[in-house]
């Protein structure tokens, strides 16, 4: 898989500018676009609508009236905002771009909200989705454990997984976490920074490489000065580039599955560069791989085969198995234990070779009785 593998060292550094690597668009409600002049960049290969925000609105209206108008006015947004959608799906894949769609996750029950961007996007098997997290304050968005419901919530539904879209803040986070976040530190990441190089920025310990790089929005691109134009969008629009061919980009497009991370979770470090070197001018850096430290799940299974052989140690013997003799005492018994025969001739033999006066005694008695 392309995302496997490290990404070339350019995929770092102001990747657009190579006119191989494919551009993807995503927009929301309030965006403009003129679709005859979008589809004239031929580097557009795709394009990621908002869907759903959050939880749904309510289904009933009540309360005082002020309340009453905010309700209807939330449900006549959101009617007119999935008519939206649904009408530049037709458009964006008529043109023939690759389609996508993506949810802003607030606070709240995050199975609802995965069930509501289903409802609402309708996404099909080979459109992508993605699960926007903008922060990771839970009193403004979703929690990052609310994040992991939702993913599982939209695979037991669809049997696939969403793109995760967030800043270089948050996907650091996530990785320093990946042993608490298992599931969101192995989707594809969406990566948004708005720097031309993210090489020391981005979080290589989990991820390897991204799918999508949004590197251009309203933060850094103005009537003077935008890292991209796209014809026929305003300047705020938001802009991806993948680290791939268009080609490629066709094929892998609905990043459907999980990052393929090794067993035992490889963590890797960069690797550390001369004082000399750094000062002289810009480096590339490069990482090498380490065992990361074990699981508790895999501490807890060693520690327990270990305390099943201690504790087999002080067991005793099985009574059982012991000859049922008269006059059978602890010489007896190591002598039993030191043969492997098992007849009576044999195992008497072996009690006169261990111990010719116990054993005599012992026949002696066993003829007066």
């Amino acid at each position: 898989m392309v995302l496997g593998t490290a990404a070339k060292a350019s995929d770092f550094s102001e990747p657009w500018k190579n006119a191989d690597r494919p551009l993807v668009i995503d927009a929301y409600e309030y965006n403009s676009i003129d679709w005859q002049q979008l589809v004239t960049d031929k580097r557009i290969a795709g394009f990621i609508n908002k869907a759903s925000d959050g939880l749904p609105p309510p289904y009933f209206c009540f309360g005082a009236e002020a309340d009453v108008k905010l309700c209807k006015a939330q449900w006549k947004r959101y009617a007119v905002t999935r008519e939206l959608f649904q009408t530049r799906k037709v458009v964006a894949k008529a043109l023939g771009l690759k389609w996508g769609a993506y949810h802003l996750a607030r606070p709240g029950n995050p199975v609802e909200q995965a069930n509501n961007f289903i409802d609402f996007a309708e996404p099909a098997p080979d459109e992508l989705m993605a699960l926007d997290i903008e922060g990771i304050d839970p009193a403004q968005w979703m929690s990052l454990e609310d994040a992991e419901e939702f993913v599982r919530q939209v695979h037991r539904r669809l049997g696939r997984f969403p793109v995760l879209y967030v800043n270089g803040k948050t996907a650091q986070y996530i990785a320093d976490n990946r042993y608490q976040y298992r599931l969101l530190s192995r989707l594809p990441l969406w990566y948004a920074r708005y720097k031309p190089d993210i090489d020391v920025h981005f979080p290589m310990g989990n991820w390897q490489g991204y799918a999508l790089w949004q590197f251009s929005a309203q933060a850094n691109c103005g009537r003077f000065r935008c890292p991209y134009r796209v014809p026929g969008t305003p300047n705020d629009i938001d802009v991806s580039v993948a680290p791939m061919s268009a080609d490629q980009l066709r094929q892998e497009w609905a990043f459907g599955g999980l990052l393929d991370v090794p067993s035992d979770y490889l963590a890797s470090i960069p690797v550390p560069v001369p004082r000399e070197t750094a000062l002289a001018g810009k480096v590339t850096i490069t990482y090498a791989d380490v065992a990361t430290p074990p699981t508790v799940e895999e501490m807890v299974a060693v520690l327990g085969s270990r305390w099943d052989k201690f504790r087999a140690g002080f067991h005793m013997p099985v009574v059982k198995t012991v000859p049922r003799r008269p006059g059978f005492g602890i010489v007896q018994y190591v002598a039993w234990k030191r043969t492997e025969q098992r007849t009576p001739e044999q195992i008497d033999a072996a009690f006169a070779a261990a111990d010719p006066v116990n054993t005599a005694s012992t026949a002696l008695d066993q003829k007066r009785h």
